[in-house]
């Protein structure tokens, strides 16, 4: 089984807080944790995935967590929200008779809009909230993971940790990073997204909206796929489709809800709004997803496919959030682009500077390859800047601009 880094940050707010949320995509590792937990912090565990206990939980919520006391764990709290007021006059009273209410309960889910609603409604203030991703390079290499640091001499360091050939990235690429694919290294990528996307439409997209025709909403995610990288364009999803703009954004909602797909919206200083790109840009969260969803199904196709680039610009951009995400830092991402066709794939506000990135899938680059860096002029001072690349090792390209590896993510 492969350790997961955010427990960490997990255990410290169960030590922080009466209730700790983890949220994240389907099967990402949730359930996994929680039973760590279980066992190793002493928490009762209650999965409402189990049709009955839901039915016990929904007729009578008071009752359920009477029969199922805290410390507790209540895995996939999205079907019963009604847990959620329940939850908070327990927690609340705890705190009026003890004064200490910290640790009580660690609810999951995966429909993160459901679950926000619960939370602002029921128990502001008393919950932390992690957000749990799947597998990180780092993660599956079973090496130390940090935040991505703008350091270019930790950045050295941390690209020597392990050795990433290209094949062996592009093959990464395909299989994505979920931890059953891991766990189980004899397991089809077929066989596991094709149950993925089944599970995904049935249990969870109906879950929020109904579908007239589920083979159609199937369609507009393998068209999704293959834009992953791209700005997001309603009007031309909707064409593609044949469906109206207003389901187009209803449906990319639904994706954002189960944590499928991630924006990444524009960086727009005040200097610059009338000539910036406004629309974000869309990337899937795990890379064996969308490309098992664009029908690229081995790192052959993909190495000599048009989509090469931009699943390459996916896993790193999925990578640094992760990073970012696993470690508790709060990194600012954006991208930028103008309308006189300057562009720079990541922008980082980090400590009170700017910082650029380019995601490329070759080995050597010079100034050229940079010069949109110098076309952002910005309130924040410029920090260091990267090309995240195939580079076996980093090296300088100007002033302040580093090419670096995959590795040192």
């Amino acid at each position: 089984m492969i350790e997961r880094t955010i427990k960490k940050q997990i255990v410290t707010a169960i030590q922080n807080k009466p209730v700790t949320l983890i949220t994240g995509a389907r099967q990402v590792g949730k359930s996994t944790l929680c039973y760590q937990l279980k066992k190793e912090l002493g928490f009762n565990y209650v999965s409402l995935d189990d049709i009955r206990l839901r039915e016990q939980a929904t007729s009578d919520p008071e009752l359920f967590l009477q029969l199922h006391p805290w410390p507790l764990i209540i895995d996939e709290i999205q079907y019963v929200p009604v847990l959620f007021n329940v939850i908070e006059s327990i927690v609340n009273k705890e705190k009026l008779e003890k004064g200490f209410n910290y640790g009580m309960y660690v609810l999951t889910g995966s429909q993160i809009y459901e679950l926000m609603h619960g939370v602002s409604e029921s128990l502001a203030g008393r919950v932390a909230i992690v957000r749990m991703s799947p597998l990180s390079m780092r993660e599956i290499q079973n090496k130390e993971e940090e935040a991505f640091s703008f350091d270019p001499i930790k950045l050295a360091k941390r690209s020597t940790d392990f050795i990433l050939p290209v094949r062996d990235l592009f093959k990464r690429i395909v299989r994505g990073m979920f931890p059953e694919l891991w766990d189980n290294k004899k397991m089809g990528t077929a066989f596991f997204y094709s149950n993925y996307v089944s599970a995904y439409i049935e249990r969870d997209v109906s879950q929020i909206i109904h579908l007239k025709d589920k083979l159609r909403f199937q369609n507009f995610l393998e068209v999704l796929a293959s834009l992953t990288g791209e700005e997001l364009v309603y009007d031309k999803l909707a064409n593609a489709i044949g469906v109206s703009i207003e389901t187009i954004k209803s449906w990319i909602s639904v994706l954002l809800a189960g944590d499928i797909i991630s924006l990444l919206e524009p960086y727009n200083d005040v200097s610059l709004v009338k000539r910036v790109v406004k629309r974000p840009k869309i990337y899937f969260n795990d890379t064996g997803l969308a490309c098992y969803l664009a029908r690229l199904n081995n790192e052959e196709i993909l190495m000599n496919s048009i989509f090469k680039g931009r699943f390459v610009e996916t896993y790193i951009v999925n990578e640094l959030r992760k990073s970012f995400r696993n470690s508790g830092n709060n990194g600012k991402m954006y991208y930028y682009r103008d309308n006189n066709k300057n562009e720079i794939d990541v922008v980082i506000i980090d400590g009170g500077l700017m910082h650029f990135i380019e995601c490329k899938s070759g080995i050597q680059y010079t100034k050229k390859d940079v010069k949109s860096f110098h076309h952002l002029s910005s309130s924040y001072p410029i920090g260091n800047s990267f090309i995240i690349c195939n580079t076996p090792s980093i090296y300088k390209i100007e002033d302040c601009v580093y090419a670096v590896p995959m590795t040192s993510i």
